[in-house]
C-alpha cells in the first residue's frame, strides 16, 4: 500500500489512516527505497524468540512468492531483556545473518548490557530494565534484589555463560542504517541536528523531543523504543515497537519502493 493511504493492523485487522500525512498542510514527498531493494524492518523483540521465528517463516514465504533482487532485514535493537528468551533470540539472529543480508542496530538495552559487563555495580539499574530475565535465559538464577556483594559474582557467571559469538554480536551493533530515503534507528533523532551529526545517546534513548516533532528530519525515520498499541505512521517517521514482550505482537514493516506494509 502507498504511504499516505492506509496501513493494515496485524493485531486488529482494521485499516488505520496514516494521519501524519493526512494532517499535513503541504505536499509531502513520499520516501522511496532504491529499485530492487525490499526492507523487512523488525520492531523491538525483547527476548521473544518464539515470535521472531514466526516472522522469519513469514519473510521466507514472502520472498518465495515475490522474489526480490536485494531483500534486507533490518533489526532496530532491543533484542534482549524483559522477555523470556534473550539468549535464544541472539542465537537466532546470528544464525540468520549467515544466510541473509542483515543489519543489526543497537538498542539502549544492548548498550546497557555492555555497560553492566564493564561495571557490575550497574546491575541494580539493569534489573529495572528487565536484565534479570536475560540472566535467567543464560541459566543463571539471580535473587530478585541482588545485593551489592552478590552483583560481581552474578556478572562473572553471566560472562562465563555467554558464548563469545553473543558478545561479539553485541559489540558489533550499528547505531543507524541509511537506505534510500529511509533512516533506521532504535529510538529516534534529535530535531535540528543533521543525521550525520547525531549523538549515539540520542539515537538509543531519545523520546519526547523526537516523538513530538513534526520536523522533516531529512530522511523518513523508522524506529522503535517507545511502545505503541499499533504501528504509528507519521509524515516524518514510523514507530514499529508494539511491545512484543508484553503483547505478543511483534511488528514487521515491509518497505518496497514507496510502499509500506505492517504485519
Amino acid at each position: 500500500m502507498r504511504v499516505g493511504a492506509f496501513i493494515p493492523s496485524a493485531k486488529s485487522g482494521i485499516l488505520l489512516p496514516m494521519l501524519g500525512f493526512l494532517r499535513s498542510r503541504r505536499i509531502v514527498k513520499q520516501p522511496r527505497l532504491p529499485d530492487g531493494v525490499r526492507v523487512y524492518a523488525f520492531g523491538d523483540i525483547h527476548g521473544r524468540a518464539d515470535l521472531l521465528k514466526k516472522m522469519f517463516t513469514m519473510i521466507d514465504a514472502d520472498i518465495a512468492r515475490n522474489p526480490m533482487e536485494r531483500p534486507i532485514e533490518v533489526f532496530l535493537g532491543d533484542y534482549i531483556d524483559r522477555g523470556p528468551d534473550s539468549s535464544h533470540t541472539l542465537d537466532l539472529l546470528i544464525e540468520r545473518s549467515r544466510s541473509r543480508e542483515t543489519v543489526f542496530l543497537k538498542g539502549n538495552h544492548e548498550a546497557y548490557c555492555l555497560e553492566v559487563l564493564r561495571d557490575p555495580a550497574k546491575l541494580d539499574e539493569w534489573r529495572q530494565f528487565g536484565g534479570l530475565q536475560t540472566l535467567i535465559s543464560y541459566g543463571i538464577q539471580p535473587p530478585l534484589n541482588p545485593s551489592a556483594a552478590e552483583q560481581p559474582g552474578l556478572i562473572r557467571a553471566f560472562i562465563e555463560a555467554m558464548p563469545h559469538a553473543h558478545l561479539k554480536f553485541l559489540q558489533s551493533l550499528k547505531p543507524s542504517f541509511l537506505c534510500g530515503d529511509f533512516f533506521f534507528v532504535h529510538a529516534g533523532v534529535r530535531p535540528g541536528i543533521p543525521l550525520g551529526e547525531q549523538r549515539e545517546a540520542d539515537l538509543l534513548w531519545i523520546r519526547n523531543e523526537f516523538l513530538d516533532s513534526d520536523e522533516n528530519f531529512g530522511k523518513f525515520v523508522v524506529h522503535g523504543h517507545t511502545p505503541v498499541r499499533e504501528p504509528d505512521i507519521r509524515s516524518n517517521r514510523a514507530n514499529i515497537d508494539t511491545g512484543a514482550y508484553a503483547t505478543g505482537n511483534l511488528t514487521l514493516l515491509t518497505i518496497q519502493g514507496s510502499s509500506m506494509l505492517a504485519l
